[in-house]
């Protein structure tokens, strides 16, 4: 994590002042915003690579801090797109700007536009940074050209996945189990699990083959880590997670959870809490029993345990060294044990 965090303070550091005093906070709120997080991506890399008989450490600590500077991307512009303005409870990049304007008397309106504004800017310079960083880690040209078409793939299929998570808030259609978890595939597994294992062993010089199962691989285990994840969303501990457990449902988010709740008889009582922007506490307690006793919870576990599963299965027959497993599995324990 070190090593990542010095790659990362070299990319994002910058005098910026000479572009102005606001400037200037853009790219203080944007280091702080790369700052925490459990590097889990940049691990992942470095996992595989080595598994693979890589050797040069730096190197894939280059190409890790260029994985990482892209979910830094993500992160922050999905902030805008779900209107948050915190992450790991503390204030983001649109929650800084957002209270700075006000504090400096600006109504709520235009405060909101500028703190918006902020984060998709930092999440654009981010964005450029992450790119930066992959096509300068030093890489022999042929690995390099590889490992940024990778990149430009989960870029793309990440645009998708977010986009289609908007699109299905929309309610214009009933929403499917299937939808929903292709939605999360692209949104989130394809950057965070595909990319980084597959950075590895292209890092490594794997062969082609190996590199496409490695897809695979990514994309079932990150469809575990999101079913998940979803699911302390709504029934973890804020103070674990350092996430709101209202948000979720106070915004309607389409999950799987949700999804499989829909099917069952206890929706149109649970359908009267959820997308409510002023759920209480006590409110959410019941839909955390409601989603209990219809089985909506214990489906989410169990379907992302067949996920896993799956993903063990194939790093065995991929021939996956046991460290890359371990990382992988680690993942998901971590998060069972939050929403226990």
């Amino acid at each position: 994590m070190n090593a990542v965090d010095a790659v990362l303070e070299a990319h994002l550091r910058r005098d910026s002042g000479s572009l102005g005093p606001e400037y200037a906070r853009l790219w203080a709120a944007l280091g702080d915003a790369a700052e925490g997080g459990k590097r889990f991506r940049p691990a992942l890399v470095a996992a595989m690579y080595r598994s693979l008989g890589g050797g040069d450490d730096e190197l894939a600590t280059r190409v890790g801090a260029a994985v990482e500077l892209l979910h830094c991307a993500f992160v922050i512009h999905d902030d805008v797109i779900d209107g948050d303005d915190t992450r790991r409870g503390r204030p983001n990049v649109s929650g800084t700007f957002y209270a700075a304007a006000r504090r400096a008397g600006a109504a709520d309106g235009p405060a909101r536009g500028y703190a918006d504004t902020a984060g998709i800017l930092a999440g654009d310079l981010a964005l450029a940074a992450a790119v930066r960083a992959m096509a300068t880690c030093g890489a022999a040209p042929a690995v390099t050209t590889r490992l940024l078409d990778l990149m430009d793939e989960a870029l793309h299929v990440t645009a998708a996945g977010e986009l289609a998570d908007v699109h299905l808030s929309l309610d214009l259609a009933p929403v499917s189990l299937g939808e929903v978890l292709t939605m999360e595939e692209r949104k989130t597994a394809v950057y965070s699990f595909e990319l980084p294992l597959q950075a590895g062993a292209v890092l490594a010089g794997a062969p082609e083959p190996l590199v496409a199962g490695l897809a695979e691989l990514g994309r079932l285990v990150g469809i575990s880590f999101q079913l998940l994840d979803d699911l302390q969303g709504v029934f973890g501990s804020e103070d674990l997670t350092g996430k709101s457990v209202l948000a979720d449902l106070r915004e309607g988010k389409h999950t799987p959870l949700m999804a499989h709740a829909r099917t069952t008889a206890a929706w149109p009582r649970i359908a009267a809490y959820v997308g409510d922007p002023n759920l209480t506490e006590a409110h959410a307690g019941e839909v955390r029993e409601l989603l209990t006793t219809c089985g909506s919870r214990t489906f989410i576990e169990d379907l992302a345990e067949d996920y896993v599963s799956a993903a063990l299965g194939l790093a065995a027959d991929l021939g996956i060294a046991d460290d890359v497993v371990a990382h992988l599995t680690a993942l998901t324990d971590q998060l069972v044990r939050r929403a226990a």
